[in-house]
């Protein structure tokens, strides 16, 4: 006899965008550690993790219209979505959101922004870590973490993983915004490691003047991957603030 138990309803359908010459593997292990109600959704740029045969994009604009472009179909599904990226991934996640925006098309409930400070307006010079020697960049990397010694070690593997490394690092480090970008009408929380040299809290904080509903800076133990070792406080965070937006969300649709 078939059971009358209905299915659980999807809560939100959760959308995960890697650093820099990183993938979806950094994230692998989150879909299991999140609800059960969310479906989690693990991105990579061309030239990564799935894509990998695939070329590799230095601009912020076109990457974000190729990850608009996939995802238009889960887009228009009823269920809720959201957005989270780590470093790289938090500026795609902004001008994916940003561009949904402009285009009057529907919003993520939720925008989650991690190990990257907001951009700087136009007209002011772009970071160059993409045109450092290989000596240089490999000690930047280290600094970091997240790129594995196998990489950084090789010679083979440098050769042939530097020329994506260092166009993500172009794409990072020349976004800017127009003066007079609109603010985003969605909820935001930012994320960051205490002992991250690279992105101070002030520059996390900065994030609050590109949006209305900006939810705070929230600080970990740890450097840029601040999180790698232990996923587990940083996902009970998103876990709070993503179902917080939504109830949000329910509230303000409720009718009077």
């Amino acid at each position: 006899m078939p059971s009358s138990t209905s299915p659980t309803p999807l809560a939100v359908r959760l959308f995960v965008l890697h650093h820099a010459g990183g993938s979806h593997l950094t994230f692998r292990h989150w879909p299991r550690l999140l609800p059960g109600t969310w479906q989690v959704r693990l991105l990579d740029a061309p030239g990564h993790g799935r894509l990998l045969d695939m070329e590799p994009a230095a601009d912020a604009g076109r990457l974000a219209d190729f990850l608009l472009e996939r995802l238009e179909p889960e887009l228009h599904d009823p269920a809720p979505f959201a957005f989270f990226g780590h470093s790289m991934g938090a500026v795609l996640a902004y001008e994916m959101t940003r561009r949904l925006a402009v285009r009057g098309r529907a919003l993520p409930v939720w925008l989650g922004l991690s190990a990257r400070g907001a951009p700087p307006g136009a007209g002011r010079g772009p970071h160059a870590r993409h045109t450092l020697d290989d000596a240089a960049l490999q000690a930047h990397l280290r600094r970091l973490g997240g790129t594995p010694a196998e990489v950084l070690d090789s010679p083979a593997m440098w050769a042939r993983f530097a020329p994506l490394i260092r166009t993500d690092l172009r794409l990072v480090d020349s976004y800017t915004l127009t003066p007079g970008t609109p603010r985003l009408p969605v909820a935001c929380c930012v994320y960051g490691g205490r002992a991250d040299g690279t992105v101070p809290r002030e520059r996390l904080a900065a994030w609050q003047d590109l949006t209305d509903r900006f939810g705070g800076v929230r600080l970990f133990d740890g450097g840029h991957f601040y999180f790698l070792d232990d996923p587990a406080p940083l996902l009970a965070q998103i876990t709070g603030d993503l179902s917080a937006a939504l109830a949000a969300t329910r509230t303000a649709a409720a009718p009077n």
